[in-house]
């Protein structure tokens, strides 16, 4: 199953994990981690997303960032 921040990335926002670190105001590796489940996002970067989110009028629900879509997952 995808990790959610992963989805987020590549199916909200469909970016490489270099523009989504600028995005959530962090870095490439960092990205990778959160994607290999070493760390979750804090709270500061939750926010930095969310709110590029929707200044480009992203489809967003904040449930994703714990879970992945059901049609997605499966």
């Amino acid at each position: 199953m995808q990790p959610p921040i992963q989805h987020i990335r590549q199916n909200v926002f469909a970016v490489s994990q270099a523009v989504f670190a600028e995005i959530a105001g962090t870095t490439q590796a960092t990205v990778s981690r959160w994607e290999n489940g070493e760390f979750e996002p804090g709270r500061e970067h939750m926010q930095r997303i969310r709110n590029a989110a929707k200044a480009q009028a992203k489809p967003w629900d904040d449930r994703w960032f714990f879970e992945t879509p059901e049609q997605v997952a499966s």
